[in-house]
């Protein structure tokens, strides 16, 4: 086993014992892999607030652990599901009428809403931003693009909807 291998499960088994010192390096030692694993499973907003609310979590239940072999797991799952809860929060306030959405989009210079609209895509998840390129930007059926990344077609339409969703909900703030 490396040598940090071996220091983060000391950091493990010493937070477990309730030793406030190991709980802050554990966290500590632990924050830039939860900040790379959020990246890439939050939206770029999200991100800050998963890796906290994540570290909280975590901080709160290390003691339950059944084994520090499992924590790299555990903090990944926890971190996932915390993108989940966020993504599922923004989605759930009340959708605008399409004329509102109109004047606000019409509203807006050429080159602003170009800009806004890569901002957009580049705050998705890669999953999503995958699909919305080839499908808006390569114009492949939706065929094509369940052959291509090896998914169901019925996958990659609910995946094109809820990525086509968060970039309305981007460019309309």
């Amino acid at each position: 086993m490396a040598p940090a291998a071996i220091d983060r499960t000391c950091l493990i088994l010493a937070a477990q014992t309730g030793d406030p010192v190991a709980l802050e390096g554990l966290l500590a030692a632990c924050q830039t892999d939860a900040r790379r694993y959020a990246r890439r499973h939050c939206q770029a907003s999200d991100v800050d607030d998963a890796v906290q609310e994540s570290l909280l979590v975590v901080a709160r239940r290390v003691r339950g652990l059944q084994a520090a072999a499992a924590f790299s797991s555990w903090l990944f799952t926890v971190i996932r599901r915390e993108c989940l809860r966020l993504q599922r929060a923004m989605l759930r306030h009340d959708p605008l009428d399409e004329d509102t959405v109109e004047r606000q989009l019409a509203a807006r210079s050429d080159h602003a809403l170009r800009i806004d609209l890569a901002h957009a895509l580049e705050s998705l998840p890669a999953h999503y931003r995958e699909v919305v390129l080839l499908r808006d930007f390569e114009e492949l059926t939706i065929a094509e693009i369940a052959e291509r990344l090896g998914e169901p077609p019925g996958a990659v339409k609910s995946r094109l909807h809820r990525a086509r969703l968060l970039v309305r909900e981007y460019l309309l703030g």
